[in-house]
């Protein structure tokens, strides 16, 4: 899943001095979780408040952990349901918090089905619904308010909150899981170490610093899994959203290698999928399917999962390029990708898509080498050509502002694709399968402005 952050590292103290945790220390107080939530709903009340945690001399002393990297503990207070939305209405109404001047946007990030969008601001967040375009809620701090990560899960009310920016709201070195129903605090995992991203599934958290990622089961906080990786500041990680099949990857502990857990078959798989870093990677729904960019940013490669075999590779261009986002349309028939040349592109994939070969379109924007001619004058070298002629391109593209950083899905209506800017700038386009070439733009909004311009 895709995300844009703008981060400060900028140091937080210690919010409760007399309690020394590690990355690996955790206590543990907890309540479970229901399996069969109510009824989803969104709360319209008051700013969001931190909980301030009272906590006696003595229950400071118990809750002191051991530094033990096997048995990570989690600073919790779960005592709460989560309230899983059984269908897609949601509750449209907004905390009317108006701001008398637009915010800085810190984090980007679609939800789990790509229905919905978060921002996090320098004064809070806000959540987004993608088609019809419209602010679902906003919340805005009193003080301070910076939020850095704001992850959701499909279209609960649950959110996983990180402070940022230069006033973070919470230290950026926890993750607090929020009702927004309750208006509160359900529990909160705390580290040493910046948090980078964070991600969810209806049954885990994911909690990824810069050289470690862990697993924990949503229901209690128990940590489950702890994995270390090469250097990742942009916070890399997928995972699927398939129940009953968890698949999650992560950066190896080698330059330009990924690592696959198959968490259900228990199986762990490497792949060198690239000679320099991983810039960007993404996973299709159900976890088959993985996709990889590196720093270099002009092939983009796709993997199967289980077998660790190169599938596919397309060309985005010549040119080195930031890759800012990948993602699979929901059926794997499509790939889109998003750089810092300003374009959007659109390619067509050969696996796991159920359309026959000679249904797909031609890649549009490949070069005419007149290979299938007989009297084309290249035709007789095309097998020593460097390999960039033969590259498969992008069969549709969508152009922006060069040198901005912007993420991409594909929309819940037939051949759309959503984009999103660090700029506030909201697009839904749709592409021509067949013809392919310029998308043609449905809708424009700039979402940081007051929601009455929309």
């Amino acid at each position: 899943m895709a995300t844009l952050s703008a981060r400060s590292s900028s140091p937080w103290p210690n919010p409760n001095p007399n309690i020394s945790l590690s990355e690996d220390d955790v206590q543990s107080e907890s309540s479970q979780i229901s399996s069969e939530p109510p009824p989803y709903s969104f709360a319209s009340s008051s700013p969001l408040r931190e909980e301030n945690s009272s906590y006696s001399q003595q229950q400071r002393a118990n809750e002191v952990a051991e530094d033990n990297d096997e048995s990570e503990e989690t600073s919790s207070n779960l005592n709460s349901t989560p309230l899983f939305l059984q269908n897609s209405n949601l509750n449209p109404n907004i905390q009317d918090n108006l701001q008398t001047e637009m915010p800085n946007l810190l984090h980007l990030s679609f939800n789990q089905d790509h229905g919905c969008f978060s921002a996090g601001t320098d004064q809070g967040f806000r959540i987004y619904n993608c088609d019809p375009f419209r602010e679902i809620f906003r919340r805005v701090f009193d003080q301070g308010g910076g939020i850095g990560v704001v992850e959701m899960l499909f279209r609960c009310n649950i959110l996983a909150l990180v402070g940022g920016g230069s006033d973070p709201q919470y230290p950026p070195n926890k993750v607090m899981i929020w009702d927004d129903n309750q208006n509160r605090c359900i529990g909160e995992l705390s580290f040493r170490a910046e948090i980078r991203a964070v991600r969810l599934r209806r049954d885990r958290i994911i909690v990824v610093l810069e050289k470690k990622i862990f697993v924990y089961n949503f229901a209690d906080l128990k940590l489950l899994h702890q994995i270390e990786t090469i250097a990742n500041p942009k916070g890399l990680c997928a995972v699927s959203q398939v129940s009953g099949s968890f698949v999650m990857v992560c950066p190896g502990l080698q330059k330009g290698q990924v690592r696959i857990e198959h968490y259900a078959s228990k199986r762990t798989k490497f792949i060198l999928a690239h000679d320099s870093r991983i810039a960007c990677f993404a996973l299709s729904q159900d976890g088959r399917l993985l996709a990889t960019a590196s720093t270099k940013g002009t092939l983009v490669r796709i993997y199967n999962t289980v077998e660790g075999t190169l599938l596919q590779e397309v060309r985005r261009g010549a040119d080195r390029a930031e890759i800012f986002s990948l993602a699979f349309s929901p059926t794997a028939q499509w790939l889109a990708v998003s750089s810092d040349k300003g374009t959007v592109h659109v390619f067509s994939l050969k696996v796991n898509s159920g359309v026959p070969e000679n249904d797909k379109p031609r890649s549009v924007s490949e070069p005419n080498l007149g290979a299938s001619s007989p009297s084309s004058s290249l035709s007789f070298i095309k097998g020593v050509l460097p390999k960039y002629f033969s590259s498969e391109w992008s069969v549709a593209r969508f152009r922006l502002h060069e040198g901005s950083q912007y993420i991409v899905a594909f929309g819940h209506q037939k051949n759309t694709v959503v984009i999103l800017g660090m700029d506030g700038s909201f697009f839904r386009c749709q592409f021509d399968p067949m013809i392919g070439g310029e998308m043609t733009q449905l809708e424009f909004y700039n979402f940081l402005q007051p929601k009455e311009t929309f």
